[in-house]
């Protein structure tokens, strides 16, 4: 028989040496404790990166500090802030009126000087606010900083838009087409930001209507230089033959819903517009979070008047 060993011998277990069985469950026990200290410390480190990201610092465009959970890091007051446009605009392409020479139309609505003298391709375009300020840096922040909750946001304003235009879609629920952007652009941003804004707006079921989104129908063939600093005929040059229907099929004897982020001179959505209704469509209307808009004033003349005299002294006076 094997003689008992003594409580004072060395125990080998692996590469540990224990002088007892008490030794041995005390460094088993450390062993646990540094696993668990791993544990805690690995998810502290993934609660810390999950707090930093639903508590951030500051907002982004204020700068105050943030108390409330948001995957979007803009304080209510900015939001808040950023309101619809008001005063009157241009019954076409929403450009802001003023002046004493504004003059109704027989409907009723009143146009500016340039939707006068060149008609635009589109049916209406309206938008929900200015294009500056928080509203501005909102859309900066989706678009170049790829906050994509940001599109939850300006998602909800674009909804409010298509329920201003909705009483005009006649003929039916109108296919909705956002404007693409070049495949380079989209490769190197890795989302089409009009797209991601149409689709949060379209969950909301703006004026009860169910909408189809076709990102298909539009394609940008090639990458168009800034329009920043271009003129009006240099602007439609820079955009001519920038974009052609892919699915006609899908556009042809229907209206169609034209979604943007900005509209700026209206250069980019004209051209959308035209080649639309090349392929078939109906009527092209265009709704845009933001619009930028002239500071100078601008004057009203009637859709149709008999005294273009008046009009013609009224646009000079303010040249």
């Amino acid at each position: 028989m094997r003689p008992a060993r003594p409580e004072w011998a060395l125990v080998r277990v692996g590469r540990v040496v224990f002088s007892s069985s008490e030794d041995l469950t005390r460094v088993v026990r450390a062993k646990v404790v540094a696993a668990e200290t791993a544990l805690v410390s690995c998810v502290t480190a993934a609660a810390e990166g999950l707090f930093a990201t639903l508590f951030p610092g500051d907002c982004r465009l204020c700068g105050t500090p943030l108390i409330k959970i948001s995957r979007l890091p803009v304080c209510q007051d900015c939001l808040l802030a950023m309101r619809p446009m008001e005063g009157s605009r241009c019954a076409l392409c929403g450009e802001r009126l003023s002046g004493p020479y504004r003059m109704p139309s027989p409907d009723g609505e009143a146009i500016c000087g340039l939707c006068r003298e060149s008609e635009p391709a589109f049916m209406k375009a309206a938008a929900y606010g200015s294009y500056e300020g928080g509203l501005r840096d909102l859309i900066h922040l989706l678009k170049y900083e790829h906050m994509r909750p940001a599109a939850q946001v300006l998602g909800r304003m674009l909804a409010e838009v298509v329920s201003v235009l909705a009483p005009s879609f006649h003929g039916g629920e109108p296919v909705v087409v956002p404007v693409p952007l070049h495949a380079s652009k989209l490769r190197q941003r890795g989302f089409n930001q009009v797209e991601l804004i149409t689709r949060a707006a379209l969950k909301l079921k703006p004026a009860g209507l169910e909408l189809a989104l076709h990102p298909e129908v539009l394609e940008r063939g090639r990458p168009t230089a800034s329009q920043t600093g271009l003129s009006i005929h240099q602007r439609r040059e820079n955009m001519r033959g920038a974009f052609a229907v892919l699915r006609p099929d899908l556009v042809r004897e229907r209206d169609v819903l034209l979604v943007d982020d900005v509209m700026t001179t209206g250069t980019t959505v004209s051209e959308c517009a035209r080649v639309l209704r090349r392929a078939g469509a109906n009527r092209v209307w265009v709704a845009t979070v933001a619009r930028t808009l002239k500071h100078e004033v601008t004057f009203a003349v009637p859709e149709r008047s008999a005294d273009d005299e008046e009009v013609r002294m009224a646009m000079a006076a303010h040249g």
